[in-house]
C-alpha cells in the first residue's frame, strides 16, 4: 500500500479533488441558447426551468456591472458596458466572468441565456461539453415583443431597436445563430416555442 507523510499526504489529497473537480466540470453539459433581442431566448430559458435545468443569463453578467458603474440601465448604457467590458478584458469577457456561477451548480446540465459571440462559446466549451440552440424571428416580430416587454433597456423606437441588433452583430452574434446546433423558429405562441425547445432538449437526454 502506498503511503506518505503529512504534507505530502495533503498534496497528494488536494490535488486528487482538484483532478475530481475537473472531472465534473467536463461532465456537465450546458444548453446555450442565443438569438437576436426580442426572438424568444427568455421564452426558451422558461422552458428550461420547466424541465428543471438550472438558467443562467450572461445579460445579467452586464447588467449587474451597469449597476455597479451607477448607471441607468438604459439601452445606450447597458450596450456601451458591454463594449467596454469586452475591451478592457477580452472577447469571452463576460462568459468568463459567468463560468465560476456555472462551476457551482450542482446539477449535470446548465442553461445559459444570451451567448452573443463565437468567443464566449469557446470559453465555454473549453470547460464544458456545449449544444446550442438558436432562436430564431423577424425583426417585425421582435421590434414587438420588446415594446410589450418594456424592460428598462430595451428599445423604444425603431431606431434605438436597429442600433441594438447592429451592436449585436458587430460583437458576433450572427456567427453563433448560424453555427447554432439548432434554430428554432419562433413566429407563433409562447406555448409552440416552448413544445420545440422542450422537444429538443429531451433529445439531449438532459438530467
Amino acid at each position: 500500500m502506498r503511503q506518505f507523510n503529512g504534507s505530502r499526504a495533503t498534496t497528494y489529497a488536494r490535488d486528487l479533488g482538484d483532478a475530481c473537480r475537473q472531472m465534473q466540470q467536463h461532465k456537465k453539459r450546458i444548453v446555450a441558447i442565443c438569438g437576436m433581442p426580442g426572438a424568444g431566448k427568455g421564452v426558451a430559458a422558461a422552458a428550461a426551468k420547466k424541465l428543471g435545468l438550472e438558467v443562467l443569463v450572461l445579460g445579467d453578467v452586464i447588467r449587474e456591472e451597469t449597476e455597479r458603474r451607477g448607471l441607468e440601465p438604459t439601452p445606450k448604457n447597458v450596450g456601451n458596458v458591454m463594449l467596454q467590458v469586452r475591451a478592457d478584458e477580452g472577447p469571452a469577457a463576460v462568459a468568463r466572468r459567468l463560468l465560476p456561477k456555472v462551476e457551482a451548480i450542482q446539477s449535470s446540465t446548465v442553461a445559459i441565456e444570451g451567448i452573443r459571440s463565437l468567443r464566449e462559446l469557446e470559453e465555454i466549451k473549453s470547460k464544458f461539453e456545449a449544444t446550442t440552440i438558436a432562436i430564431h424571428a423577424s425583426p417585425k416580430s421582435r421590434f414587438q415583443r420588446l415594446l410589450s416587454r418594456n424592460r428598462s433597456d430595451d428599445p423604444k423606437t425603431w431606431e434605438v431597436f436597429y442600433e441594438r441588433d447592429t451592436r449585436e452583430l458587430d460583437v458576433g452574434l450572427g456567427q453563433v445563430i448560424a453555427l447554432a446546433d439548432m434554430i428554432l423558429v419562433n413566429e407563433g405562441t409562447i406555448t409552440e416555442l416552448q413544445s420545440k425547445f422542450k422537444e429538443f432538449v429531451a433529445k439531449l437526454n438532459v438530467q
